[in-house]
């Protein structure tokens, strides 16, 4: 970030460059990502990641929505013009891993893709603050794994863990902890299965509580689910970064 910020007429930051880790974050030091030419990079997962798609393709203004899955294709798309990347999001708001499993065929496999990308699993808390079921969920998990690395025997994975921060109606303690130890529970499941698929691991949720200790909960999500403009750039970046030092 260059130049300079302004705000009630004074100077908040000056001419300086401001480096990324004032904030808590990496900046985008590192290695371009190794993908050979039209390779197909698909996102899944729910309105985290769907943030509007444009239902039609044909509509390249927005096609890609203005979720975390945007600033990568932009990134990839200036560093990386020779390989002509081929980037779809197919993320469906309201989504749980279940659902995934049932529209895989067509928005998944039927896609080809050579880079599947998964952030899933806050619909699922919200929709059982009771207790997940966490059996179910790592059996739909692991099918469309499954399916995606039959269909694909190279494909890459890279599997985003699910997160929440004590901002907006989560400023209440009381349901945020609900929320927290039911997304606390997922996590290791995800971990396991990056293990097991040899996937890059993104530990959202860590990523995010550092980040939220540096500045506020409330900078990086604005209801406590949902990243703003920088929660976003936040889980572009720390994407770019792991993705590259797996495959740069």
């Amino acid at each position: 970030m260059r130049g300079a910020a302004v705000a009630s007429g004074a100077t908040v930051c000056g001419g300086a460059n401001v480096q990324a880790e004032q904030a808590g974050v990496g900046g985008y030091d590192y290695r371009l990502p190794g993908f050979q030419k039209g390779n197909r990079l698909l996102f899944q997962g729910d309105s985290i990641t769907d943030m509007k798609w444009g239902r039609n393709q044909a509509d390249r203004n927005h096609y890609l929505g203005h979720s975390y899955v945007y600033l990568i294709a932009a990134r990839l798309g200036v560093d990386l013009p020779e390989a002509q990347l081929d980037v779809y999001n197919r993320g469906m708001s309201g989504h749980k891993v279940g659902d995934l499993r049932k529209r895989w065929q067509k928005d998944a496999i039927q896609m080809k893709p050579d880079l599947l990308s998964v952030l899933i699993g806050v619909n699922d808390v919200g929709r059982n603050l009771g207790g997940v079921d966490i059996e179910n969920w790592e059996n739909d998990y692991r099918f469309i794994l499954d399916a995606s690395r039959k269909a694909n025997s190279n494909l890459r994975l890279v599997l985003l863990d699910p997160f929440v921060l004590p901002s907006g109606r989560f400023e209440d303690g009381a349901l945020y902890k609900k929320w927290r130890n039911q997304v606390e529970r997922l996590i290791p499941i995800v971990g396991s299965l990056a293990k097991d698929y040899d996937a890059v691991h993104i530990a959202t949720q860590n990523i995010f509580d550092v980040a939220a200790k540096e500045v506020s909960p409330q900078h990086w999500l604005w209801d406590g689910v949902h990243p703003l403009p920088q929660g976003h750039e936040l889980i572009a970046r720390n994407w770019l970064q792991e993705v590259s030092g797996r495959w740069g």
